[in-house]
């Protein structure tokens, strides 16, 4: 028996403590010490939550974390936020030009109407009623962004 407590003992901290608790876990719940439902991961319990504005930011962390090319991730972001505002912010926000269209080929090959959804690019009638009660151009709350996990 001192055999296997010296081989226990022999091996790394904390390869010795993972190797018991993959032993120790399962032989407490097979034995009814604890309840299993305190086994399962509960995600809302650990996760630091964040608005969906913040989610290419997020995923850029993740994939640093895991040893992904971070330069990639960061010229998403990059090319992702230039067309945002391009598209959208200084044209309807600032009252400049728009600089990006898309080609009238793409609209003969794809038309846009289908099934009642129409056009790309056009704020939701809450935001035009919201913006004419302000005096028109007034300031979107483009930036707000909901909570991962609300409906």
């Amino acid at each position: 028996m001192s055999d296997i407590g010296d081989w226990f003992r022999s091996i790394p901290t904390i390869t010795r403590y993972w190797f018991a608790a993959t032993v120790a876990v399962p032989l407490v719940g097979k034995l009814g010490l604890i309840s299993p439902a305190y086994f399962f991961l509960w995600p809302e319990a650990f996760l630091y939550r964040f608005q969906a504005c913040y989610l290419p930011w997020v995923i850029l962390g993740f994939n640093y974390i895991i040893g992904g090319s971070v330069i990639n991730e960061l010229i998403g972001n990059l090319v992702g936020h230039l067309y945002f505002f391009l598209m959208f912010r200084y044209p309807m926000d600032l009252g400049g030009r728009n600089f990006l269209s898309t080609p009238q080929f793409l609209y003969r090959w794809l038309p846009s109407r289908r099934g009642g959804v129409s056009g790309f690019g056009v704020p939701p009638a809450s935001m035009r009623r919201a913006a004419d009660q302000n005096g028109g151009g007034g300031r979107h709350n483009w930036g707000q962004g909901f909570r991962l996990g609300d409906q």
